[in-house]
């Protein structure tokens, strides 16, 4: 019976090794629902840039095989026909071109852990904590005996 009370500090330092490990670890719950918003951030920027992907494919199908779409662009580029003359006309605001339709770009964040370290250090300081609270109690039954 006396070996099997100090066996009780080495199986809490297993359990809270698991427990931690299991919960809070690199591999843990925690970082897999994590990795679970993460994966549903990703999800939606993969949408978002779809709907890019067809409104430029739409452009570019318009300027392949639209002329009046293909003036309209190039006029908003400051280009002309030959036969065109330009007027300036001071005193308004100058328009600028649209600008180019790009998608953002989503940088994944590390997850938060414990590190495997921490976590056998923090089960070592249980195990030895329950292991020298048995040993004062056995200290303190011998003395009153």
């Amino acid at each position: 019976m006396r070996i099997q009370k100090y066996l009780i500090g080495i199986w809490s330092a297993v359990a809270v090794y698991a427990l931690f490990s299991f919960f809070a670890g690199p591999k843990g719950i925690s970082s897999y629902n994590y990795l679970l918003t993460e994966r549903e951030y990703q999800w939606e920027n993969i949408k978002e840039l779809g709907i890019l992907n067809e409104e430029l494919e739409r452009t570019r199908n318009n300027l392949l095989f639209d002329h009046d779409t293909i003036l309209v662009q190039a006029r908003l580029l400051g280009y002309g026909q030959e036969d065109e003359h330009f007027i300036r006309i001071v005193g308004l605001e100058n328009t600028k071109a649209v600008p180019a339709i790009k998608g953002s770009v989503y940088s994944v964040h590390k997850p938060l852990f414990i590190s495997d370290r921490n976590i056998k250090i923090a089960a070592l300081c249980a195990g030895l904590l329950i292991f020298s609270f048995l040993f004062m109690l056995e200290l303190i039954d011998k003395r009153t005996r």
